[in-house]
């Protein structure tokens, strides 16, 4: 089981932002989506991710101040990023290993995908089942 099956059941579908939008832009994509992180990408490629624990973290330090900021300036880089060919075992590892999320699903450098630890756990509960 990996990866590729959870896109295929859930879509390829990503919402990303580039790195020099802005703290802002990315709070709104977030709350219009109902979603917790955005790729952060130029072009294709991934550059970081931007978490929602990203924007709070900021915000306690910071203020207000910081959704005029580029993303750039507070993102998570680089993204720790899986294969479509991943196992899902091996996801779910990594997830809790490096205290993350999210893992923008990467195949030949270009961004095709992600995947949360809430989808990992959905699809092992329904393999169980």
């Amino acid at each position: 089981m990996n990866v590729q099956m959870i896109l295929g059941d859930k879509g390829t579908e990503v919402a990303t932002i580039a790195a020099d939008a802005t703290v802002g832009d990315a709070v709104r994509i977030l709350g219009e989506r109902r979603i917790g992180a955005l790729p952060v990408v130029d072009g294709d490629q991934v550059s970081g991710i931007m978490s929602e624990r990203d924007v709070i973290y900021c915000l306690r330090d910071h203020g207000a101040e910081v959704l005029g900021w580029p993303i750039s300036r507070v993102m998570s880089s680089p993204a720790i990023t899986v294969d479509p060919s991943t196992d899902v075992l091996t996801a779910l590892a990594l997830i809790t290993q490096r205290r993350v999320r999210h893992l923008p699903v990467v195949s030949g450098g270009r961004l095709v995908g992600i995947v949360s630890i809430g989808d990992l756990v959905k699809h092992r509960i329904e393999r169980i089942e």
